[in-house]
């Protein structure tokens, strides 16, 4: 088995015992030796390849612990409403992309977010209708929790003024009872079996290329078994070049359970990840479970997309099988029933449960959590699109919201990610993020609620070991350490001694995923 030495690099390694490297021997697929130069050499042998990394800063590969790569692959052709600031732009940009489209094909993508919008009011199916009458539309709103339908997919779905609300969604309905298209929450659910898409694997096959080329090494998937199903071929195949920790889907639970399946089963490149099950909406959808109401709309507390009773007995049902559960929870609320649940379902030796996004919480269950050993998986970059949003819709609210400082302090382990298509993918955007709790243009300045900004060590390491630990993997990966996976980026940045603005523009030069270069920038990219 031949022996790499990477060297002329300042190595992070993560490591507090040897935190600053000049090299690493690489030997198949794992670390061989970390240190001073002569050292590495001298361990890997005379006849080792050395490979020079220019003098770059190396990291531990990046790992996504909350990313849907099938949505975002989708998404790299998809029509993107994001740049949007009127209803009349948003249809324009659905016109242009439908004409390009065959007739019976869905229309993808989405991301709409009628918050921005002037006048910022959320639109209906005859607005679609006016620019595609016959091409059925479903386009997710920016965080995905909303859903805005045209005529023809509500006939799909058989969507009608009959149809009654699901637990746990709402379909929007005008003064006659008529459905406007809106449709949130479980109520957009009917849609998902009809929207077919191309062959996953070719769409996954070039997503992995954008994500090694941002420096992502390992990601936790949140999307469907089709999504698996194309991941388990690629990597039957050889091509998967990035590591995966694939969710199983709540309404995919018990046949998963009747498979078998289990937390961490799988190798170094597939394994099964947690069961995802939501227990509320989201701040943007103004559906986010919170305590009390959004501010200028009395009685509206969010939903409660899975009640507290069938939250205890999913926790139950899934860890009884060796099953880890990650639930997604936003608003105050949803974060305290979720904590109670887990405190419920008392200890699982060997299984790591997660809340995802963590975003708003009451300050005394942050201590909650770490005594409950919950992982936070948390995206930095959902706090700062959120600001205005949470300055308006919360006001008053006596919470700690993305409390990474104090999460950290009170003993959470914090897992960072991007929740991408919903925010880009780049992890420097999140480093920058959690180190300045500003926007890219730097506002506002200082930072908001700065009392919760993280140093980049820290932010690294939930970027990092964080992910891992998240996982249950740990002693794999996240640290650059003498028998660990050989999953490392060189950029061309120093996180730790550059500018938080530096960082925020890095470029990855290298993507090493199991000792092996599998991305590498050349002078035209």
């Amino acid at each position: 088995m031949s022996i790499r030495v990477y060297r002329n690099a300042a190595v992070y390694t993560g490591d507090g015992g040897n935190p600053l490297a000049e090299a690493m021997a690489v030997e198949g697929d794992r670390l061989l030796a970390v240190g001073r130069e002569a050292q590495v050499r001298e361990a890997a042998g005379r006849g080792a390849e050395l490979i020079d990394l220019d003098g770059a800063a190396v990291l531990p590969g990046l790992y996504d612990a909350h990313i849907h790569t099938a949505q975002y692959a989708q998404s790299l052709g998809a029509v993107d409403l994001r740049a949007a600031r009127r209803l009349d732009e948003a249809l324009a940009m659905v016109a242009a992309h439908a004409a390009r489209l065959p007739p019976g094909a869905w229309l993808f993508g989405g991301r709409w977010n009628s918050n921005t919008w002037d006048p910022p009011a959320q639109p209906d199916r005859y607005a679609l209708d006016s620019v595609c009458p016959e091409l059925p539309v479903a386009l997710p709103s920016v965080d995905g929790h909303t859903v805005w339908a045209n005529s023809a997919a509500l006939r799909l779905a058989g969507i009608d003024a009959s149809t009654p609300d699901p637990v746990g969604g709402e379909i929007v309905r005008d003064a006659h009872g008529e459905p406007t298209g809106i449709l949130r929450e479980t109520a957009s659910h009917p849609l998902r079996d009809l929207m077919v898409s191309p062959d996953l694997r070719d769409l996954l096959r070039a997503g992995q290329e954008e994500l090694l080329a941002l420096g992502l090494t390992s990601v936790h998937d949140i999307d469907g078994e089709d999504c698996r199903a194309a991941y388990l071929a690629l990597r039957d195949a050889g091509e998967l070049k990035l590591r995966v920790h694939k969710a199983i889907p709540m309404t995919h639970l018990e046949a998963a359970i009747a498979e078998g399946r289990r937390t961490g089963q799988g190798d170094d490149w597939l394994r099964t990840g947690p069961v995802k099950i939501f227990s509320d909406g989201a701040l943007g959808s103004h559906t986010c479970h919170m305590s009390r109401s959004f501010a200028g709309e009395q009685g509206n507390v969010g939903i409660a997309v899975t009640p507290y009773e069938d939250l205890v007995t999913l926790f139950a049902r899934a860890a009884g099988a060796g099953i880890a559960v990650a639930t997604h929870a936003i608003g105050d609320r949803a974060n305290h029933l979720v904590i109670d649940a887990y405190e419920a379902l008392g200890r699982t030796p060997g299984l790591r449960h997660r809340i995802e996004h963590a975003q708003h919480l009451q300050p005394t269950d942050l201590a909650r959590m770490a005594t409950l050993g919950i992982v936070a998986s948390m995206q930095p970059v959902h706090c700062t699109s959120d600001i205005d949003l949470v300055d308006s819709l919360l006001a008053g609210h006596d919470l700690a919201s993305y409390a990474w400082r104090g999460m950290l302090d009170a003993g959470v382990v914090l897992a960072f990610g991007s929740d991408a298509p919903v925010e880009s993918p780049d992890p420097f955007a999140a480093l920058y993020a959690a180190v300045t709790r500003a926007r890219p243009d730097g506002a506002p300045a200082g930072g908001w609620q700065p009392e919760q900004r993280l140093s980049m060590a820290e932010a690294v390491s939930a970027h990092t070991l964080g992910a891992a630990r998240a996982a249950g993997e740990d002693d794999r990966k996240g640290v650059l350490t003498p028998g660990r996976l050989a999953d490392f980026i060189a950029v061309d940045t120093d996180p730790y001694r550059d500018s938080p603005d530096a960082v925020l523009r890095t470029k990855v030069m290298t993507t090493v995923v199991g000792g092996e270069i599998r991305w590498q920038r050349t002078g035209s990219r």
